[in-house]
């Protein structure tokens, strides 16, 4: 094992994340090669710096005036530089920032400085990395984000375990509750929590959320070591009162020491860029120091290095200068209005009507809402749809199928829906 690898594992023995990692967790890190000493070069460089692979003109990258003349704004360093291996760092500690100002509950608790990964499904493949492999097993919900199975099976070679999300129109505690202790048998658990979830557009009442930390807080007291991910892409995007308002994150980030939190989450969908690909990836324990984190989060350097090398550089500079002009939350309140709006007139037609095929999965926020699809094929219904009513839908599996209202302009979602039982119904 390289020496630098041994010397991180050195600092995180005996750590929850020790307990928890894969075998590329254990032998990756972060060479103390090109970007490492260029770092070094940049701040003590003083004469002349022949480290980084970019050319240099008075002291600036350069950059072609065709590329300048669209983003006039920003500088040659905003636009074109190599960002560092784990984001710009303004932008880690103001992300931060926000994290704790939505999330009130994590105010004074202890967490890692955000790591800046090129979009959240990197961020879910880079924790696989580090904490999956053949040996252990992904806990997730039933219907799940396709991703999940495709980066815990195919990549890893790990194994997708599903517990049904739903039972009589609530979050499925029992089910979850069930699933996690018969993985805490094997010693650990390794469980995703998407909220609000894709595809079925639900988030836990407060209730619910409090039991399903009950539930790994209690496995975790019996001495199975336990990562709690929790996947906040649409986060903030609740159209109901009831809703637990926060990340789990909040509450598993000190649940108890046995249990390690990591939290996926950026402005891809909270902050309406999607093509951005900008994520974060923060981590809690209730046990863990700066030490420990610091640690922690060279290694997940050493994965970015090794796969895409850093982030893109434009996206973190507009994600920046936008955050601290502070008029973002007003824009974002506004849009998310339409999406509350359109949730509406969804939940209202659904709620008005019956169907002998379709049953509505419970939903109340995000972008999403599902049908489990009963005695018939969901990909059947959806190229019905898409070839006779020329409507697009998604079919998750053999029997759920999403519809995403966030990308329907309102005066179409009726015409859509009601094409869409009719559908079913002609099955």
């Amino acid at each position: 094992m390289n020496p630098l690898a041994q010397e991180l594992n050195t600092v995180l023995a005996g750590t929850i994340a020790d307990s928890l990692f894969s075998d590329l967790g254990k032998r990756i890190y972060f060479p103390n090669g090109i970007i490492a000493q260029s770092g070094e070069a940049k701040k003590l460089g003083k004469t002349a710096n022949g480290t980084i692979g970019m050319t240099v003109i008075d002291g600036h990258p350069v950059m072609l005036d065709s590329i300048h003349k669209y983003v006039p704004d920003l500088s040659e360093g905003e636009l074109v530089a190599y960002a560092p291996t784990a984001g710009n760092p303004d932008l880690r500690n103001l992300w931060k920032e926000k994290i704790i100002e939505k999330n009130p509950t994590l105010k004074g608790k202890s967490i890692s400085t955000p790591v800046l990964v090129p979009g959240l499904t990197a961020g879910i493949s880079y924790l696989a990395d580090l904490f999956l492999d053949n040996t252990n097993t992904l806990l997730a919900a039933d219907p799940s984000w396709d991703n999940y199975a495709l980066v815990c099976e195919a990549r890893r070679n790990s194994t997708f375990h599903q517990f049904v999300m739903f039972k009589d129109g609530a979050f499925n505690l029992e089910g979850f509750e069930k699933a996690v202790k018969e993985e805490a048998k094997s010693g650990s658990v390794r469980v995703l929590l998407n909220f609000p979830q894709n595809p079925s557009g639900y988030s836990p009442t407060t209730a619910e959320a409090e039991k399903i930390c009950a539930i790994l807080k209690e496995v975790a007291e019996g001495g199975a070591k336990v990562l709690a991910i929790s996947d906040d892409a649409y986060f903030g995007l609740n159209y109901e009162d009831s809703i637990f308002p926060e990340s789990l994150f909040s509450r598993t980030c000190d649940l108890h020491p046995n249990i390690l939190a990591a939290k996926i989450d950026g402005p891809t969908k909270e902050d309406f860029v999607w093509g951005f690909r900008c994520g974060f990836l923060t981590f809690g324990n209730a046990q863990m120091s700066e030490e420990h984190y610091q640690a922690l989060v060279t290694k997940l350097m050493g994965v970015i290095r090794s796969s895409v090398s850093c982030s893109s550089t434009p996206p973190q500079s507009l994600m920046l200068r936008a955050m601290k002009e502070g008029t973002m939350d007003k824009q974002k309140a506004e849009l998310r209005k339409v999406l509350e709006e359109r949730y509406k007139i969804v939940r209202n037609f659904v709620d008005t009507h019956k169907s002998s095929v379709l049953e509505p999965m419970p939903f109340n926020s995000g972008y999403f809402m599902s049908f489990e699809v009963k005695g018939k094929d969901a990909e059947l219904l959806r190229q019905k749809l898409l070839k006779e009513d020329g409507i697009g839908t998604v079919a998750i599996d053999s029997k759920t199928l999403r519809v995403a209202f966030s990308s329907i302009e309102k005066d179409k979602l009726t015409l859509v829906y009601k094409a869409i039982y009719k559908a079913a119904e002609a099955l």
